[in-house]
C-alpha cells in the first residue's frame, strides 16, 4: 500500500514539472560568428585605442558580469591589423565558478 501511495505522489510531482520552451543559449561559445554582447571589448565596433605592443596573433582575455549577473569570460585574438577578433566566450552561471 505504501509503495502505491508513494508511486502516486512521484507521479503527481513529475506531472508538475514543466520544460521550458525558450532556447538555452550555450555557456560556451567558440569559433567564428560570435557576436559581442553588451560589455565585451567589441561591442559597438573596435576599441577607439589600438593594441599597440602586444604581437600579431597573442590573446587577449576579458572578464565581465552580463545584464543577467552571469560572469562572462571572452578571449580575443590580436589582428594583423591590429583589431581584436573575438574567438572564444565562456558563461558561468553558478554563483561560485571557476575559470
Amino acid at each position: 500500500m505504501r509503495q502505491i501511495v508513494f508511486i502516486g505522489a512521484l507521479a503527481g510531482l513529475l506531472a508538475g514539472c514543466s520544460v521550458s520552451s525558450e532556447p538555452i543559449e550555450p555557456s560556451y561559445q567558440y569559433g567564428p560568428g560570435i557576436r559581442p554582447i553588451p560589455g565585451s571589448i567589441t561591442y559597438g565596433g573596435q576599441p577607439r585605442n589600438p593594441t599597440r605592443k602586444a604581437p600579431v596573433g597573442s590573446p587577449v582575455d576579458h572578464e565581465f558580469y552580463d545584464q543577467a549577473g552571469n560572469r562572462v569570460f571572452e578571449t580575443y585574438l590580436i589582428e594583423p591589423d591590429r583589431s581584436l577578433k573575438l574567438v572564444s566566450r565562456r558563461v558561468c552561471r553558478a554563483p561560485f565558478c571557476n575559470r
